[in-house]
C-alpha cells in the first residue's frame, strides 16, 4: 500500500512546535520572534501567500507586521524599508515576495536584506552556509527545507546508501535540495528537463524530487519501485469537467500513475505546500533564538 504523505499534518504538527517554542522565548525574553513581510503591487497569487504567511505568523504568536507598498514603489524606496527593518530589533525574519515589478532588481533586494534576518534562505551568505555544509548558523529555503522533513519523515536523518535524483535546477529548490541530500549523506544526481534519458535517470532514484515546474511531467513508469517521491511542482491546468474557465492544481508528477508504483508519495495540493509556510515560521523562530544567543530550538517529525 503506497504511503499518501500528508503534507497538511506534518506542518500543523511544525506549526504547533513552533507555538511551544515560542511561548518558551517569551519566557526566558520577554519578547517573542518578528517576522516582517513585504509586499509590493497587488498581485492577487502574491497578495493570497502574504495573507497566509501574516496569519500563521499570528498563529504561533509572533510579532507580526506586513508592508503594502504600491506597484510604482522605487527600488531605493524599497532598499530604504529593508534597511529599516534590519535595524529594527523587534523584527527577526524579513520576507519580501516574489515577483517584484519590473522596476526592481529583486536579486539586489535580496541581498539587501540581512543574512541573519534571511528566513527566505536566499542571501548569498546562507545559500553559501548550506553548499559548504555550515547548516548550523545558515538559513535553508523554506520548500527544500519542508520536503526534506518529509524525506526524514520516511527514512530518517542518514540517508547513507540511497539514490537520489532532483529534477529541476532552481536556485530556490534545486540547488539547495541537491544539497540537503548531500548533506544526509545520498548520492545525488541533479536533473533536469534537457538531461538525456530522463526517464531512465529517474527510475534509478529511491528518493526522487520532483521541481522542474511542468505539469505532470513525470509520468508513473519513470519512478523505481518501492521510490519515494517529493513532489514540489505547483501547476494550474483546464478543469472543464468543474465547469466552463474553471482550474485545478496538479504537481509535476502524474499522481494517478506514479502512486502505484511509489512506497511513499506527496500528493498536490496538501504535500510540499504546506511545508512551506511551517518552514517559514520554523525558520523565523530560529532567526529569533540565535539573535538572542539561545542556540537553535530543535524541530522534529515523527
Amino acid at each position: 500500500m503506497t504511503r499518501i504523505i500528508d503534507g497538511k499534518a506534518v506542518a500543523a504538527n511544525v506549526v504547533e512546535q513552533v507555538k511551544d517554542h515560542t511561548a518558551l522565548f517569551k519566557q526566558d525574553t520577554d519578547r517573542v520572534p518578528g517576522l516582517a513581510v513585504v509586499l509590493v503591487g497587488e498581485d492577487p497569487a502574491s497578495q493570497v501567500y502574504i495573507a497566509s504567511k501574516s496569519k500563521k505568523a499570528e498563529e504561533c504568536g509572533f510579532h507580526s507586521v506586513q508592508h503594502t507598498l504600491d506597484a510604482d514603489t522605487s527600488q531605493d524606496d524599497l532598499l530604504v524599508l529593508i534597511e529599516t527593518l534590519n535595524a529594527d530589533e523587534a523584527i527577526d525574519g524579513i520576507l519580501v515576495q516574489l515577483p517584484l515589478p519590473e522596476q526592481i532588481d529583486a536579486g539586489k533586494v535580496i541581498q539587501t536584506i540581512a543574512p541573519e534576518k534571511d528566513v527566505d534562505g536566499f542571501h548569498f551568505s546562507n545559500v553559501g552556509k548550506l553548499t559548504t555544509g555550515e547548516l548550523g548558523t545558515g538559513f535553508v529555503p523554506c520548500t527544500p527545507a519542508g520536503s526534506m522533513l518529509l524525506i526524514e519523515m520516511i527514512h530518517g536523518k542518514d540517508l547513507s546508501g540511497l539514490d537520489a535524483v532532483v529534477v529541476g535546477r532552481s536556485n530556490i529548490v534545486g540547488k539547495p535540495m541537491a544539497s540537503l541530500l548531500l548533506a544526509a549523506n545520498a548520492t545525488v544526481t541533479i536533473a533536469h528537463s534537457r538531461t538525456r534519458d530522463l526517464p531512465e535517470l529517474c527510475r534509478t532514484a529511491d528518493i526522487l524530487v520532483a521541481a522542474v515546474g511542468r505539469p505532470q511531467m513525470i509520468k508513473g513508469e519513470w519512478i523505481k519501485e518501492g521510490a519515494t517521491v517529493i513532489d514540489v511542482g505547483i501547476n494550474r491546468v483546464p478543469a472543464p469537467e468543474k465547469g466552463e474557465g474553471k482550474t485545478r492544481l496538479v504537481g509535476d508528477v502524474d499522481f494517478t500513475s506514479a502512486k502505484d508504483e511509489a512506497a511513499a508519495i506527496t500528493p498536490v495540493p496538501g504535500g510540499v505546500g504546506p511545508m512551506t509556510i511551517a518552514l517559514l515560521m520554523a525558520n523565523t523562530l530560529r532567526s529569533a533564538y540565535l539573535r538572542a544567543g539561545k542556540g537553535t530550538p530543535n524541530i522534529t517529525v515523527g
